[in-house]
């Protein structure tokens, strides 16, 4: 094979496959593969892990592949030069249900680049995920899984980028990326993670809302890898194992980081771009007051989850929040949230 426009001989380029997560989200998922697939990296494999969305959204996908549907065009300037004008049709895909997935994918054609897997249920964040991360270790070639939120939108060079950094260090067992806002894409979402305080269960993303002319220097250190972009090593994959699904939603890569301690390192790739709108893999809005009741609940229900088990010295101080967070949500009219918090604070 030739060289990509990456630089990168296509011979010498490891697998990876990509992992993208649907949850009634079509539309933004549609966006996210028109990106991926002007992706520069020579080898690579899209499945989109569809968790038993309510929306028509697998037909969807079909028929955007077979070129009977085109994604819709971001509103932002940046974003649509990555989607427009439409790759060529059709794309070769093949699909599967979980028991298939759970025998190696072995009747997989060659030539499909894309993958549609569906659950069969709402396995949530972390199981929906980890199905496709046990489809992708079922080929031995498979040396890395880059985990993308539907609700992205990434350059070309996104993926070279996270590779290249791995392979450089390969104590680096997940490696995120330089996450932009979708609409403000001059201002930074994440530089690759973000750092937990557990006295007060906030996390908090390195980076947030600076300008992209103005980020300069090392990246500052990271506590995790922020969960729309996350580029996972085999190595660790083996050694560590896939993400803890009792989280459910939120605090699953916290969790990963926190697993990995002291056998794998943390790692950001500078040069891989992601456009993110926030929220939309799981149905929610990255906004505290804007939540769904259910995403609400589990945030909090994880962080003295993430605390119990990693930080229970500062679940003392926790506690002492759950009076603010019953006042926050009576202060928005969130009456019904009230019983939700107690029983978060309470959850074993």
């Amino acid at each position: 094979m030739g060289s990509s426009a990456s630089g990168i001989e296509a011979g010498a380029s490891p697998l990876v496959w990509i992992v993208v997560l649907n949850w009634n989200g079509w539309r933004h998922t549609l966006e996210c593969l028109e990106s991926l697939f002007r992706l520069a990296y020579p080898r690579y494999r899209v499945v989109v892990v569809d968790n038993a969305s309510e929306d028509d959204s697998v037909a969807r996908i079909r028929d955007w592949a077979e070129g009977r549907l085109e994604a819709p065009l971001p509103e932002p300037a940046e974003p649509r030069a990555l989607v427009a004008p439409p790759v060529p049709k059709p794309i070769p895909y093949h699909e599967l249900d979980r028991p298939g997935a759970g025998e190696g994918g072995a009747a997989i054609p060659p030539e499909a680049r894309l993958i549609l897997l569906q659950s069969g249920a709402n396995l949530g964040f972390a199981g929906g995920c980890n199905l496709g991360l046990r489809l992708a270790l079922a080929n031995p070639e498979v040396e890395y899984v880059w985990l993308l939120n539907n609700d992205t939108v990434v350059r070309p060079e996104a993926l070279d980028g996270l590779v290249r950094t791995m392979r450089a260090d390969p104590g680096i067992g997940i490696c995120g990326s330089t996450i932009l806002f979708y609409h403000r894409p001059d201002t930074i979402q994440a530089l690759g993670g973000g750092r937990y305080n557990p006295w007060i269960g906030f996390a908090s993303s390195v980076g947030e809302h600076a300008r992209v002319k103005e980020a300069s220097g090392p990246t500052p250190p990271i506590e995790y890898v922020n969960g729309a972009s996350m580029c996972v090593s085999r190595p660790f994959l083996e050694t560590v194992g896939l993400m803890t699904e009792e989280f459910f939603l939120y605090f699953e890569e916290l969790d990963w980081a926190c697993r990995a301690k002291g056998r794998f390192r943390l790692g950001h790739a500078p040069g891989s771009i992601v456009y993110h709108k926030e929220g939309a893999t799981i149905g929610t809005s990255g906004k505290a007051g804007q939540r769904s009741s259910l995403s609400d609940y589990y945030m909090l229900r994880n962080r003295f989850r993430i605390n119990r088990k990693y930080f229970p010295l500062a679940l003392v101080t926790l506690y002492l929040w759950v009076p603010v967070m019953l006042l926050n949500r009576a202060l928005r009219g969130q009456w019904d949230r009230l019983g939700s918090v107690v029983k978060a604070a309470l959850w074993r």
